[in-house]
């Protein structure tokens, strides 16, 4: 660069999830430079990763690179990194290996698994948020039914094939309905000493009824859906220990030999790097315009963000939310940078909800509009798969999609070399 030429600002995105790609595409025409850093390579399609974990998609099916999908962004530069901290008063963030200064700070670094205060359930209950999640329960899943098969006790059959989801939102129904569905159907004929179809799955949900999030009619026919599909929903229920044979919940205990924790998240550690006000749940409390109160240059958005909505209720931590607070920060950058005010705060516009329940119902949820039963899957199938990257993804899923409906079978059935069946419980 020119000494005579002023130097460009530096914006740094942390996170590569839908906000912060949602921002780095919004300052792609900006006199800046742009440059993300994820500790992945890759950008996960998070509402599909239960999918890759009952083994009807595989995880390139729902998964890109991030830098193929920024290749053509002239402006932004993509770092492999896991990042330590962020030093506000030297504006750097500091990742493994260097320290790289920014002028805007954009956090999008999402949320983990909260087990409320018992993180060492984490070894035997794994919860969904990546890609290497969804393998590992994929693989447990699988390996249940071998093992079964290789057994000739009953009752150690019977735990071998008890499936406990923990948690009754939208990822634990949609992990109860796909895991009935590759008992009752999928799997139903290809073994000779075990019936798949006796699996036992149970969804756990501490309140009063599964999807709280939606009206309680709603809710009512989902748990009446999950029950035809043979899922044994058990509400009012709290998990109060978990280890490597099973539950106990105030009900009693229940043996199995696969938990799977669907039931809280807690924020990534963003306020702790900022030292900012934060909730009960980790999340930064920010400022009107999703700024840091004290750092004017410094934005949280997506699971990390707390910010109320104009009727006092919370944004929601879904992918439409995060999406459209990256655009609102990606925007508000490119102005300050361009010399514009952005004094417009951010208002989220909330386009309403889905849950798949199995393949044949989904719940969809737009103000008056509401959608149930094969109709409501239709609808579901369709958003998702217009809301994938590229072409070519949505093409693929669109094809297994139609494929795994017609046939009940799901291609991405192998337990490879890597997945080799964990200690013996």
């Amino acid at each position: 660069m020119n000494a005579d030429q002023p130097r460009r600002p530096k914006v740094v995105i942390v996170g590569a999830g839908f906000g912060g790609l949602e921002a780095a595409v919004a300052l792609r025409r900006a006199d800046a430079d742009v440059t993300v850093i994820d500790r992945q390579n890759h950008h996960c399609f998070q509402p599909l990763l239960y999918q890759v974990a009952t083994a009807a998609l595989s995880p390139a099916d729902v998964a890109w690179p991030i830098r193929h999908i920024l290749r053509e962004q002239q402006n932004a530069t993509v770092l492999m990194e896991p990042v330590r901290g962020v030093d506000t008063a030297q504006q750097t963030v500091r990742t493994e290996s260097n320290a790289v200064p920014y002028d805007y700070l954009v956090l999008a670094t999402g949320a983990t698994h909260s087990y409320f205060g018992h993180d060492e359930w984490a070894a035997v209950a794994p919860g969904l948020k990546t890609i290497d999640d969804a393998t590992r329960i994929r693989r447990s899943i699988l390996v249940a039914f071998e093992r079964a098969e290789t057994l000739a006790d009953t009752g150690d059959r019977g735990r071998r094939l008890t499936f406990v989801i923990v948690g009754g939102g939208a990822t634990g129904i949609e992990m109860a309905g796909a895991i009935a569905d590759i008992a009752r159907k999928t799997l139903a004929t290809d073994f000779r000493r075990i019936d798949p179809r006796m699996a036992r799955i149970v969804l756990i949900e501490a309140g009063p009824r599964v999807l709280p999030a939606f009206p309680p009619e709603v809710s009512d026919y989902v748990r009446r859906a999950l029950e035809e599909a043979g899922v044994e929903v058990m509400t009012d229920t709290a998990v109060t220990q978990c280890d490597d044979r099973g539950v106990d919940t105030k009900a009693g205990r229940i043996e199995a030999w696969n938990i799977i924790w669907a039931a809280g998240v807690k924020a990534s550690p963003a306020a702790q790097w900022l030292d900012a006000e934060a909730d009960r749940a980790g999340r930064v409390k920010v400022a009107p315009d999703l700024s840091v109160p004290g750092h004017a240059n410094v934005f949280v958005i997506g699971d990390t963000a707390s910010i109320m909505q104009g009727d006092g209720k919370p944004v929601p931590g879904i992918a439409p939310a995060a999406k459209q607070m990256g655009h609102y920060v990606g925007e508000v950058i490119a102005a300050r940078v361009a010399g514009r005010s952005a004094d417009t705060p951010f208002r989220y516009r909330h386009r309403g909800d889905l849950a798949t329940i199995s393949r044949r119902a989904a719940v969809v949820q737009f103000g008056r509009l509401r959608l149930t039963g094969r109709i409501g899957w239709l609808f579901w199938s369709v958003a998702h798969i217009y809301f994938l990257i590229g072409a070519r993804n949505r093409f693929i899923v669109a094809v297994t999609w139609f494929w795994s409906y017609l046939t009940y079978q799901r291609g991405a059935r192998l337990i490879t070399e890597n997945d080799r069946p964990p200690q013996e419980k």
